[in-house]
């Protein structure tokens, strides 16, 4: 479980390899991640948009932007929260993702909240040891 907080928005993942859904033969390693999202400031928010960087185990880095999360946009009142799960595809058996949500608040402030930097391991991963 990772963890960060921006402004009272804390934002706590949890990724897990997906065994049945990745072809390790085939450079395919699939992981899951669930966010939990919870407003522990005073005023009502809205996630507008996401920002993703994903770099797999050979340092190569994907960039995904978009609109809210999942299809959705919520609002959070003071002390609401929202989860989803989500996934993410690599050709590689690790990675790491790291990013940001932008929230708006109900005074029409935008503003970015971190999410936390997170590592994909899949029992594929060759650890070296020294």
């Amino acid at each position: 479980m990772y963890q960060a907080q921006t402004r009272g928005i804390s934002v706590t993942v949890t990724p897990r390899f997906m065994e049945e859904e990745s072809s390790p033969a085939q450079g395919r390693f699939f992981f899951a991640y669930t966010v939990e999202i919870i407003n522990r400031s005073p005023e009502r928010v809205q996630l507008l948009s996401r920002y993703w960087r994903i770099v797999d185990g050979l340092g190569r880095v994907q960039e995904v932007r978009g609109a809210g999360v999942i299809g959705k946009q919520p609002v959070l009142g003071p002390g609401e929260s929202f989860s989803y799960t989500s996934g993410c595809p690599l050709e590689t058996p690790d990675g790491t993702m790291a990013g940001h949500y932008v929230f708006e608040t109900a005074g029409g402030e935008s503003f970015e909240a971190e999410i936390p930097a997170f590592s994909l391991d899949s029992p594929h991963a060759r650890r070296v040891v020294h």
